[in-house]
Formats: C-alpha cells, structure tokens, sequence
C-alpha cells in the first residue's frame, strides 16, 4: 500500500489499538530471525510440489537408456506351429514317397544386430530429451522467485510504513499530553486534545491494519518457502545496486533464464532426430540362427520327424523410400527454426521488461535524493508548527496538517527506498540471475 493510500484511508477495525499493541509486544518478546531474499526464493524452488519432477523426469531417461542399451544383447524367440496342408511336393517317380501333409516344428530363434547405425542417434535424443525435460521443469520453477519477490517486498514495505507510523504516534501523543496540560491550566481549548486524540487513534487504526497485512505477507512467505516464518522474523533489505550495475553494462549477452536452456535443449532434441533420421537409410546387419525340431525338418521330402538347425547374416536396406526421409527431416529443420523464433520473441520480451525495470529504477534513484531533502524540510516546518501551537498561535488542526504532511514524507521516502530494492529485484529476477 502507497503512503497516500495510507493517509486516504481511515479503516474501522475491531480492537485496532490493541491488536496493534499485541503485535509490537510480540516482536519486541520474540527473538527476531532475519528472512533473507535469497535464501527464500531458494526454498520456494525447492518447497514446490514440482520439484519432485526431477527425479521422476531422471527416472525415464535411465530406464529408456537402458532398453536401448539392450538393443545390443541378442533377441531369443520361441515358435512352435502346426499345420494341415491339402497338397505337397510330389516326386514324379514311381513308388518315391511323399511327404506328409501334416507338419509340426519348434524352434529356438536368436537374432544379434551386429551393425545398427541408429542406435547412437536414438541414444542422442533420448540424452537431449532428458535434458529438455529438466530445463522445462526449471523454467516452471523459476517463477516462483517472482512471487517471492511480491511477498517479500509486500512485507518489508509495510515494515518501513509501520516504523514511520510508530514514531508518529508516539510524536503527536505528546503533543496531546502537553495539550491535556495547557487544558487543565485554562490555556488551551479542549477541542485541541480531542483533534489530537482522534489523530492518535486514527494513526493507531492504520497500525494495527498494517500489521494485519504484515502476517498474511508472512504467511504467504511461509507457504511459498516451506518455512517456519513467524511474525517476529526481520526482514533484510538485499543490497543489489552493484549486481545492477554489472549486468547493466552486459544486458546483450545475458542468457541465464532457465528457457535458454530449454531452447537450447529443444534445438539439440530436433538435431537428435534428424540425425536418427539420416541413420535410417543406412544398412542394418545382423546375424541369426534357429534349431528347432519337427517334421519335416530341412529336408522337404522327409516323413520322419528330425531336429535342425541354421545359422547366417542378413543385411537390411531401404534405399528408396519415395522421400519420406527427406521430408521428415525438413519438417524437423522447420520446427528447429520454429523454436528459434520462439527464442527470438522471448529474448524481445525481457528486453522490454527490462526497460521498464530499469526506467523504474533511476526513477526511484532521483526520487531517493529528493525525498531527505523533502524530509527536512517538512520536519523544519513541524517544529515551527509545534512552537506556534504551544503558544496558541494556530490550531491543533493546522499541527495536525504539518504533522500529516512530514508523515506523507516519510512515507513516500520509505515506499522508494524498499521499492528502489524491488525494481533491482525484479530487473535481476528478470534477467535470471541471482539475488545475492
């Protein structure tokens, strides 16, 4: 929430003042963890349900692996057939013997592929394929850093607001105290207490909202990460300007976003294929043998039932395949330059987000020099105000205006300092570098 919505709103809140009184109470008890940006995306990445992908993703590339790697090992087969056939071969000589009609056999049939060109491609893209897996798993993960990002500095935003606030109740009580005073004595209108007072508790009623927002912030945090964040834990503010800087002057040449890889993994998957492609016009040896036993056995003419056995190599080749080779590997070309525009188009948009991550930024270094000076300059006119109103020359309404007018400054210089972090943040966040 922005200081102006801040200072716009007046929320009635049941039990504000002492919601709010719980929760400082609390934290001044409790001992204060100090939550970390980088710590927490790491544990967001590692806390979502999807990371548990990677083993499973791991799991299919070892176990397609290995049944191409049992390509290698020879194929046994078992057969067994019999039959009833109306005719079969005659001898035309007198009294020579035919062969039964009815035949049997049962044989063992091992084949070895001695030479297979595409074993290594399809190995290739199995490789590739596993990798791919992994860099779209990581591209998925990756954007939970930027709901940590969101929660984070949703939180410390309202930490700055609440510190800006505290000190200016604690201000404007004394100035209702000593107002009490000058009433008592006949020198002040009760009327001054009570704009006071109403200030104090409307001040308060923002407090306590804010510390509401606080824990769900929090609460978010702990969902996302896993861990145990309670209401007490700090919150540090990542120095980032000098990581800004550096990846400022290298913004051309960085790739570190997890959907490089996947690109880059996708392109090596489609090379894969077209590679095992290519292989496929390639000639496949391989050696067989069978023994089997049944009648009749090799010799066709026998009526005795007899074992055999044979053995041989045998070459497979298709050289002609009316282009579908062809075609499927210019399909494959075409969906490589596909992804390259994909690519292309991507890059285009963190450009863009860039630009405005980093128009944000030396906006908010301008509006960082201007607001201490903001800042002085409206406490100089608050300590006039509160002179002039202890000798009754204005109103508590006009204190009140002054008073408003520093706390508006304060928090406008409190919003730019945690939202110049943020812009870094997210620039960095954008980019895929880490957070430091």
């Amino acid at each position: 929430m922005t200081s102006s919505a801040i200072l716009r709103r007046a929320p009635w809140l049941v039990g504000a003042s002492a919601l709010a009184s719980l929760s400082l109470g609390a934290q001044a008890a409790a001992p204060r963890d100090t939550l970390r940006l980088a710590a927490l995306q790491q544990a967001a990445v590692a806390h979502d349900p999807r990371g548990a992908q990677a083993a499973l993703i791991a799991e299919q590339g070892r176990l397609r692996l290995a049944s191409l790697r049992a390509e290698r090992a020879p194929v046994l087969g078992l057969t067994g057939q019999s039959q009833y056939q109306s005719d079969v071969t005659r001898v035309p000589i007198p009294g020579a013997i035919s062969p039964a009609k009815d035949t049997y056999d049962a044989n063992v049939a091992l084949r070895l592929k001695l030479f297979d060109p595409t074993r290594a491609p399809r190995r290739d893209v199995e490789l590739a394929t596993w990798a791919e897996s992994q860099a779209r798993l990581a591209t998925a993960l990756y954007g939970q850093r930027a709901a940590v990002n969101d929660a984070f500095f949703g939180a410390l935003l309202l930490d700055d607001q609440h510190a800006v606030l505290q000190a200016g109740i604690a201000d404007l009580e004394a100035q209702r105290a000593a107002a009490a005073v000058r009433v008592r004595e006949g020198a002040a209108l009760p009327g001054d207490e009570a704009m006071l007072h109403a200030e104090v508790l409307r001040r308060t009623q923002l407090l306590a909202e804010l510390a509401v927002n606080r824990t769900v912030a929090l609460s978010l945090l702990a969902d996302l990460t896993g861990l145990p964040v309670s209401p007490a834990s700090a919150l540090a503010l990542p120095v980032l300007d000098g990581a800004v800087t550096s990846a400022r002057t290298a913004l051309d040449s960085v790739r570190a976003r997890p959907e490089y890889a996947q690109f880059a993994q996708g392109r090596a998957v489609l090379a894969g294929r077209e590679a095992a492609m290519a292989a496929q016009e390639r000639p496949r040896i391989s050696a067989f043998g069978r023994t089997g036993y049944g009648r009749p056995a090799l010799n066709p003419l026998s009526r005795d039932f007899d074992s055999y056995w044979l053995a041989g190599v045998q070459v497979e080749w298709a050289p002609w395949d009316w282009g579908t080779v062809r075609r499927e590997r210019e399909t494959l070309a075409l969906q490589s330059k596909i992804v390259s525009t994909e690519e292309t188009a991507f890059t285009d948009r963190l450009r863009r987000g860039t630009l405005a991550d980093l128009a944000a930024i030396d906006r908010l270094v301008a509006a960082s020099t201007d607001d201490s000076t903001i800042v002085a300059l409206r406490q100089l006119v608050l300590r006039e105000a509160r002179v002039r109103f202890g000798e009754g020359v204005i109103t508590a309404a006009e204190l009140v205006d002054r008073e408003t007018d520093l706390l508006t400054a304060q928090l406008a210089s409190a919003t730019h300092r945690v939202e110049l972090t943020q812009a870094r943040a997210r620039f960095l966040t954008t980019l895929g570098l880490e957070v430091r």
